[in-house]
């Protein structure tokens, strides 16, 4: 099975200058994990959910939140991204994939294609949902 066939093709990407702000709001309204930074049509990185949660100050919105926790907000994607992420072609093989996830502490590979430019995302999850049915095949019909 090849990385494309599970791959998520709509990606959603954000630039360097981009807010937290912004980033937070996307997480908020599309329930994503990660965003890919794209800066001319090319990968630059990755900004996951984790990244922006590290950033914040666990007071905004809260009664205690002070200029400087709002202030946060205003920081740009390019500060917090993962920068040169690990990435793979669309025609991986999906061992390849396991392979990135077990050697790299990393939670999604973003697909590239020859210039660089991301044409989908894998995540861990993505994985696991792929091979799941065929273990329980394998477990219901023990050899």
């Amino acid at each position: 099975m090849l990385v494309e066939d599970i791959m998520t093709s709509r990606v959603v990407t954000v630039g360097f200058d981009d807010t937290l702000a912004t980033v937070k709001e996307i997480f908020d309204v599309l329930k994503f994990h990660h965003l890919l930074v794209v800066e001319d049509g090319e990968l630059q990185g990755v900004v996951s959910d984790r990244d922006l949660l590290r950033a914040m100050s666990p007071f905004i919105g809260s009664i205690v939140e002070t200029p400087r926790d709002v202030g946060v907000m205003s920081k740009r994607v390019h500060q917090i991204m993962t920068r040169k992420p690990v990435t793979l072609r669309p025609k991986a093989d999906i061992t390849d994939a396991v392979q990135v996830f077990l050697t790299h502490q990393i939670s999604c590979i973003p697909i590239v294609n020859e210039n660089f430019q991301p044409v989908g995302i894998v995540s861990w999850r993505d994985i696991m949902k792929t091979l799941a049915p065929e273990s329980n095949r394998a477990s219901a019909n023990p050899a």
